[in-house]
């Protein structure tokens, strides 16, 4: 029997910070000390890096919702200050560090190993057809450590879950900065104070906006219509439904015990 989709969000919102300590302070120094001019350097470094030497044009389509032009910024720069696999370890040993640091001393307890094995058995199990940036992630060694091991999973589900994510928006034939604005309003927010699209050019921005309102999913307000609610409805529980096959291999005890494993880790990031 499938799981629940409702436990299939929960392991979303339990990955995700586990994930994305990657994305935090020690990472980008341990980056920057490589030659990095910036933050966006070691992320593109880092995440791109299990592509391979892949030209802008094919990071940018796997990335899915960057803006024309801001991969080809800092790729292929940044391949001339460091390959793919020394950006590939660094991330790893830096993204270990984050997230030891982070949830103190449950990063020495026996539970952590069992929930690591969990999350790996999970992430190692899925099939990597249309999913490029996960395929890329699993022909990688698992780390031995278990913090380093854990933040891996964590990685692999969640790039699983966002090239599932990136097909289900095509589907509904949202682009990538729609994708985003899209995300702001389901915040609550205006798009053009959205963190991730905010530094846009107005007029470009202002043209994306202009493209959902008249398709009928952003009012004249800005705000979402009801069409424009229910789109973004059903990419995410398609997105949700594409993240499942990750977790057949486990039973549903085994679920059970990894999201209750999870939830004290997660919750201690996001509490940090």
């Amino acid at each position: 029997m499938p799981h629940p989709q409702a436990k299939i969000h929960r392991m979303f919102e339990l990955v995700e910070p586990i994930a994305t300590v990657t994305f935090s302070e020690v990472v980008n120094e341990a980056f920057l000390s490589l030659g990095m001019r910036n933050y966006w350097d070691g992320y593109f470094a880092g995440r791109a890096a299990p592509l391979g030497l892949a030209p802008a044009e094919v990071v940018h389509a796997v990335f899915y919702n960057f803006a024309d032009g801001e991969v080809a910024r800092h790729i292929p720069w940044v391949w001339g200050k460091v390959t793919p696999q020394e950006a590939l370890a660094v991330r790893e040993r830096a993204s270990a560090v984050a997230l030891r640091q982070q949830i103190g001393e449950v990063a020495e307890s026996p539970g952590l190993v069992r929930v690591a094995d969990l999350a790996t058995r999970a992430a190692m199990s899925a099939p990597t057809e249309g999913r490029a940036l996960y395929a890329g992630l699993k022909a990688l060694d698992v780390p031995e450590d278990p913090v380093a091991k854990l933040w891996h999973a964590a990685t692999l589900l969640r790039e699983y879950r966002g090239d599932g994510h990136n097909a289900a928006l095509v589907a509904h034939g949202i682009g990538g900065t729609e994708a985003h604005v899209l995300m702001a309003l389901a915040l609550g927010m205006q798009a053009e104070t959205f963190g991730r699209i905010h530094h846009l050019p107005k007029a470009q921005l202002a043209a994306v906006v202009d493209g959902l309102r008249e398709r009928g999913l952003v009012d004249a307000a800005g705000e979402f219509t009801d069409a424009g609610r229910e789109t973004k409805q059903r990419i995410e529980a398609l997105t949700d439904e594409l993240a499942a096959p990750a977790y057949d291999v486990l039973i549903a005890d085994e679920l059970d015990e990894l999201i209750a494993g999870l939830e004290p880790i997660a919750a201690s990031i996001s509490n940090d």
